[in-house]
């Protein structure tokens, strides 16, 4: 196992028990306590996939496009930019719909997609076919609540760049809960304990399961290039360069000279020369990288980059969990049963400093849960390069109230 960065002892004993039945595994440096995998782990396995490694939220990911804007392009004066961000802060979260599904202006989404026609579909029960496919077309292009949303960037050259975060929201879920049902024995729909539940790819089971995660992933890109493409419409811009990557996922991929599939849960594809998208905060600078090129490479990194299975950091890591954080409240009477850690004010002194225009988010999704990026990208070491530095003007999440069963 190749592990970067620090971690405590429960997200290494997680790394340990999926190592135990995985032929390689690697944990990243954002690495934290998640479902049976930790979020930042990547496991290789033969001939097998791994369902709750891939997660709940299947396909989950990051997108970001580069426009032909610069600063200068909303504004001249101090003034005259700020009041030209506030405007379209609040276009963005008028147009793009955070939560279940489909609410606000825009309506335009791809619901025709040739992927809703896929013969993947066959492998839903009979009787939730029509459900989850009506289900799946009308959440597409929403972006959903907790850590997803859509943010306005700055680069060192102060060229404009909109990155967004969301995954295959109500549709992935569905099909990991229920073939986590399936392999275990139980019913499609059946709630059952989160198991490692491990397919053979040759098996009926994992065949159907592998169809609908790559179907799931295609949703999830359909979804964010929308929602990109959409925001840079408002920019009144044009898209110059999209970096796209999944980080809840599995791949077919050759290492040794072996093909594996390889699952990544919070886990950027960082292959030599390829590039991602990695956040931080809506307090912090988010980046660009790519994986080192080999001929740039010494053999201390060409070392690493294999034994990390050719991956990378997803985003800063948390450090403080969503309750722990903005407490606990009694949903009938909104009683407050346990303070949280971090107040709407602490949230709002720090976004203020870092000058970043903000709409929706909570305490939960403040900076203070997160580790600092820089610090995480570090202790990756030189198996990554930093080809840009994102600094956030506009960041439009779900409200803090906002209900969304998919948020993770």
């Amino acid at each position: 196992m190749r592990i970067f960065g620090e971690h405590d002892e429960a997200t290494l004993a997680q790394l340990r028990d999926v190592a135990s039945r995985a032929e390689k595994a690697a944990l990243m440096a954002d690495g934290h306590v998640g479902y049976v995998m930790p979020i930042g782990g990547v496991a290789a396995y033969r001939d097998k996939v791994s369902v709750v490694g891939v997660g709940f939220d299947i396909a989950c990911g990051n997108a970001a496009i580069r426009t032909n804007l610069t600063l200068s392009d909303l504004g001249g004066t101090e003034r005259e930019l700020a009041r030209r961000l506030n405007e379209l802060a609040d276009e963005i979260q008028d147009t793009v719909s955070f939560g279940i599904g489909r609410k606000n202006r825009a309506d335009d989404a791809p619901v025709d997609h040739p992927l809703f026609d896929d013969p993947a579909w066959e492998a839903v029960p009979a009787k939730e076919r029509a459900s989850l496919r009506s289900k799946a077309r009308a959440q597409l292009g929403t972006v959903g609540s907790g850590n997803h949303y859509v943010d306005v960037f700055a680069d060192e050259t102060d060229t404009l760049w909109v990155g967004v975060h969301f995954g295959s929201r109500g549709f992935g879920h569905t099909v990991a809960s229920g073939f986590l049902a399936l392999g275990q024995g139980r019913g499609w729909g059946d709630r059952v304990p989160e198991w490692e539940v491990l397919l053979p790819l040759g098996s009926p089971l994992g065949h159907d399961y592998w169809h609908l995660m790559e179907l799931a992933g295609r949703y999830a890109y359909a979804g964010r290039e929308w929602v990109a493409r959409k925001v840079v419409g408002i920019l009144g811009g044009v898209e110059v360069e999209l970096v796209h990557n999944h980080h809840n996922f599995a791949w077919r991929e050759t290492h040794d000279g072996e093909e594996f599939i390889v699952v990544r849960k919070g886990a950027t594809p960082a292959f030599p020369g390829q590039k991602g998208f990695i956040g931080g905060s809506m307090g912090d600078d988010a980046v660009i990288v790519q994986g080192t090129p080999a001929e740039r490479a010494d053999e201390a990194t060409l070392r690493a980059q294999k034994e990390a299975l050719y991956s990378t950091v997803h985003g800063a890591g948390r450090i403080m969990s969503r309750t722990a954080a903005a407490g606990k409240r009694n949903r009938r009477t909104g009683e407050v049963i346990r303070p949280g850690l971090v107040s709407t004010k602490m949230m709002r002194a720090w976004i203020k400093e870092k000058g970043v225009i903000l709409r929706g988010g909570g305490p939960d999704e403040s900076p203070h849960v997160y580790r600092r990026l820089p610090e995480v990208l570090a202790a990756q070491g030189s198996t990554i390069e930093v080809l840009h530095v994102l600094k956030p003007l506009i960041v439009v999440m779900a409200g803090a109230n906002e209900f969304d069963p998919y948020k993770d």
